[in-house]
């Protein structure tokens, strides 16, 4: 039966392919191009992901290096986005090592897209207290819906966790993508997903976070 279709679409391709000289090969070209840039986006974010994996700590570690007295704890809640539930947040790391400070209390956010188009409110949020300071909150969304972490941080109230919006600051990390010589993809392809990313929608904005509560820490990634 394959082989029946397929010498029919053969047919028709053949037909086709006469039309390509004279102005066939515009559409063929963006949709190649098109496949181009989404093929490189995907490929560039698996690289992304692997060479922030080499820095990451995991967070049972982290707990235990962060029981130091002499540790700076500042008021208020600090929100920490985290793509990887199970390691400490890069900003945080970052945060400590440049600022010094921690918040008195501490919330470790990971938003988590199932292959669903829609997740029922029930199981919307999950809030893990780590300690009496620390906390990791993970929300749920279908493929359909878009990300609302103040929406989201609200209901953590039901689960025992209530935030003062004027009094919660957002620590983001931003990479800066630098395209280098190695395996994984072409060069021309590296420097196109470095473009991609440094134009890229804001983490701010797909979370709708407040502008004025976001503290962006960045950091340059070679890929």
């Amino acid at each position: 039966m394959c082989g029946c279709f397929l010498v029919l679409e053969l047919a028709f391709a053949g037909a086709n392919g006469l039309k390509i000289w004279s102005g066939g090969w515009f559409p063929l070209v963006v949709g190649l191009s098109i496949f181009a840039l989404m093929t490189t986006w995907r490929s560039g974010r698996e690289l992304l992901r692997a060479r922030l994996a080499e820095s990451y700590l995991p967070f049972d570690l982290f707990l235990k290096d962060i029981d130091n007295p002499r540790l700076l704890r500042v008021p208020g809640t600090a929100v920490f986005m985290s793509g990887n539930p199970a390691s400490t947040p890069i900003a945080l790391l970052h945060n400590l090592r440049h600022n010094k400070v921690l918040h008195e209390r501490v919330v470790i956010l990971s938003i988590i897209t199932r292959d669903v188009p829609l997740v029922s409110e029930a199981e919307r949020v999950r809030v893990e207290p780590l300690r009496p300071d620390f906390h990791r909150v993970t929300g749920h969304y279908g493929f359909m819906e878009q990300p609302d972490v103040p929406a989201l941080l609200q209901r953590c109230a039901a689960h025992g966790l209530e935030l003062e919006p004027a009094q919660t600051t957002f620590f983001l990390s931003r990479e800066t993508v630098l395209p280098k010589q190695g395996p994984g993809m072409a060069p021309w392809r590296r420097r196109l997903f470095a473009t991609l990313s440094r134009n890229a929608q804001s983490a701010t904005a797909f979370f709708h976070l407040p502008p004025n509560r976001v503290v962006e820490l960045g950091m340059q990634v070679e890929v």
